[in-house]
């Protein structure tokens, strides 16, 4: 696929500019979020980001818009997961478990955004619930293919409903808010290896 043109114009090289600044300051501001929740001093995200705070609100005047921003950009990143998640011709390509994990790793590190996104918009139930019912739509598909892959390489369990895990998986990050110590990744890899087991009444139905 040829590569589209790109500007040379004064312009053209500021918007660049602007697009990269943004997309660095929203994957700052997410992996701040992560590791400190999204009430974070902005101070951290500049940190991260290596920009200036005044950068900051001017692309995002107030924490609600960047939390917002944050959020669909992470949905944007877990959406654009390739459509084949594990293609065996591709030495570059994760087996489909291990694509399956990482996958559900980012996803959990996202639903710690989600958690205060409610909170950030304040009243604004509507505009939460769309973008709530946006990501599971975008998501979903995601999910279900990669379990797909997963249990066609025999990996895991192929009775697993995408939807379920999904559900499973927030309710596993519930508590990283309430709970400092609490390790929610270590118990999603205890859910994810429950996944790989037969269930003993299917495998001795499978044997008569």
């Amino acid at each position: 696929m040829p590569t589209p043109p790109t500007d040379p114009s004064p312009a053209g090289r500021k918007r660049a500019d602007v697009r990269r600044n943004e997309q660095a300051l929203l994957d700052a501001a997410a992996a701040v979020f992560v590791r400190a929740g999204v009430h974070a001093p902005v101070r951290e995200i500049a940190a991260e980001s290596g920009l200036g705070m005044g950068t900051i609100y001017r692309h995002f005047p107030t924490r609600a818009d960047l939390v917002v921003a944050v959020f669909k950009h992470q949905v944007d990143a877990l959406a654009t997961t390739p459509k084949d998640p594990a293609d065996p011709t591709d030495p570059a390509t994760d087996p489909p478990y291990q694509a399956l994990r990482t996958w559900v790793h980012r996803f959990a590190d996202f639903l710690v955004t989600k958690h205060g996104l409610a909170e950030a918009m304040h009243s604004d139930q509507a505009g939460f619930e769309n973008l709530h019912n946006e990501f599971v739509e975008r998501l979903l598909p995601v999910l279900d293919r990669r379990l797909t892959a997963s249990a066609a390489a025999g990996s895991t369990r192929p009775d697993v409903r995408a939807y379920d895990l999904m559900l499973a998986i927030g309710n596993l990050c519930i508590g990283v808010e309430a709970f400092p110590d609490y390790r929610a990744r270590q118990m999603i890899d205890l859910l994810l290896a429950g996944l790989t087991r037969t269930d003993p009444a299917t495998q001795e139905h499978e044997e008569h």
